[in-house]
């Protein structure tokens, strides 16, 4: 753990974003784990996400709020414009980019970030419901 402490909150805290499935923000993580484990502060989840952060160990994301991915693979992202959820997707990174950016810009180049925007699938479905139920309503005296 690069010379860190071992800390069962921060092994709680990993877990807690490794297992959700989802890139949780620091509030997320903290409403989940607090119920269980009283003394912890939001404070506490904030200094070991950095933590996690800094011994590589999960991948900070700056949206407008942070969020934190177990994943640390090179990878694609999509944001729901709707509900702001983050998920990954299955594309191959693309090294390439990388080497056709290099001539472009005195900057070293070291890797990319790709990041999709629409409308995720929970929120197309809300929303084709929500459709549904307004034409049927319409339709009826």
């Amino acid at each position: 753990m690069n010379g860190t402490r071992y800390s069962r909150q921060r092994e709680l805290i990993y877990e807690a974003v490794k297992g959700s499935g989802q890139h949780p923000t620091a509030e997320m993580v903290y409403r989940w784990l607090k119920p269980a484990n009283p003394s912890l502060s939001l404070g506490t989840v904030y200094r070991n996400l950095n933590l996690l952060t800094e011994e590589g160990r999960i991948v900070r994301m700056a949206f407008p709020v942070e969020r934190y991915d177990a994943d640390t693979s090179l990878h694609t992202h999509f944001r729901c414009d709707r509900c702001g959820g983050v998920f990954d997707l299955n594309i191959p990174y693309d090294h390439s980019l990388d080497q056709r950016a290099l001539p472009l810009t005195e900057h070293r180049v070291v890797r990319h970030e790709v990041l999709f925007h629409g409308v995720c699938i929970h929120c197309g479905q809300a929303h084709d419901a929500d459709a549904r139920r307004s034409s049927g309503a319409a339709g009826h005296p």
